[in-house]
Formats: C-alpha cells, sequence, structure tokens
C-alpha cells in the first residue's frame, strides 16, 4: 500500500463522509491497512522503510480513532467544511440546555453526598438517552440539513454530556472503592 497521507479519513477507508458510518466496514478498513503498514511486518527493511510504516500506521491509528467516536467524527467533518467548533471560546448553549446541566450537576452532587451509586447510574442512563439523541441530531444536521452551525452547537452540547458522563463514572467508581 502506497501511503498518501492527503487523504481525508473517510478516503483512506473508502468511506463516503458523513457522520452516519458503517462502523463494522470502519472496523474491517482499519484491519487491512493495518495488517499492511504494521511496522511488525517491515523489522527486517531498512530505516527509510521502517520510519514510513511507522508514519502510515500513525496515521491510520489516527484516522481511525477520530472516525470510531461520534464527537471526534462530527469536529472532523466540520473541521472539512471549514466550520471551527469553538469549545474553547464558545460556551453559549440554550436556555433549556443550561438549566438541564444544573439540575444534572445537583443531581451528582446529592447522589454523591447521600453514597447513593442508584442515584449516580440513574443518571448516567438518562445521559446516555442525550447522548443518544444529540448523536442523532448531529446525523441530520450534517448528513442532511447540512447546518454546519448548528451542527457545531451540537458537538459542543456532546461534549458537555461526554464530561458529564466521565464525572459520574469517576463518582460511581469512587463510591465502590
Amino acid at each position: 500500500m502506497t501511503p498518501d497521507f492527503h487523504k481525508n479519513y473517510f478516503e483512506l477507508f473508502g468511506l463516503p463522509p458523513g457522520f452516519r458510518i458503517d462502523m463494522a466496514l470502519l472496523d474491517g478498513k482499519y484491519r487491512d491497512i493495518q495488517s499492511q503498514v504494521h511496522p511488525d511486518r517491515f523489522a527486517h527493511a531498512d530505516e527509510a522503510q521502517k520510519r514510513l510504516s511507522m508514519q502510515w500506521a500513525t496515521f491510520a491509528n489516527e484516522a481511525y480513532q477520530t472516525l470510531k467516536q461520534p464527537l471526534s467524527r462530527a469536529r472532523y467533518l466540520l473541521q472539512m467544511h471549514g466550520v471551527d467548533t469553538a469549545e474553547e471560546s464558545n460556551t453559549a448553549m440554550p436556555p433549556a440546555f443550561l438549566m438541564q446541566q444544573m439540575e444534572w450537576r445537583e443531581g451528582i452532587m446529592e447522589a454523591r453526598a447521600a453514597d447513593d451509586i442508584a442515584a449516580l447510574e440513574h443518571l448516567a442512563a438518562k445521559l446516555r438517552a442525550e447522548r443518544r439523541g444529540l448523536e442523532e441530531r448531529l446525523e441530520k444536521l450534517l448528513d442532511g440539513a447540512k447546518d454546519y452551525p448548528a451542527a457545531a452547537e451540537t458537538v459542543r452540547m456532546l461534549k458537555f454530556i461526554e464530561k458529564l458522563g466521565e464525572e459520574i463514572n469517576l463518582a460511581i467508581e469512587a463510591l465502590e472503592s
């Protein structure tokens, strides 16, 4: 396989660019590429071939990890369309989402204080449902409507949901130990 580092991640795996992707196809194409370029296959090659193999494997890994995760895949698609999600500087959110955030945070604090793992697990389930809804919205915005500003806002919301989910998981782990 001749490396072409100018391909976008979708082209690398022979996938049409879009938020909705065939994960089994992605996994299979990734394994195919890795079987061809993995540095172990070039253990006895010259230094230039070893270096190229390492660069190619690293590129394939980065592409795979980006496309595998919905949040990073959405960011990548927006980047391909010249849209910056501005996650670090734009914290504006719809008022209803901000109110929901406050309720979730209060629920986490109350569950922690009460050592209530069941309440934390219930909150985690609510967040998973919210995440699925945001991912469905991203699919409609990116693949259907091509509404990139709205998709960027949805990415910022999804980032918050993921962080909150991590916080809940850490709280559960702390209570279990």
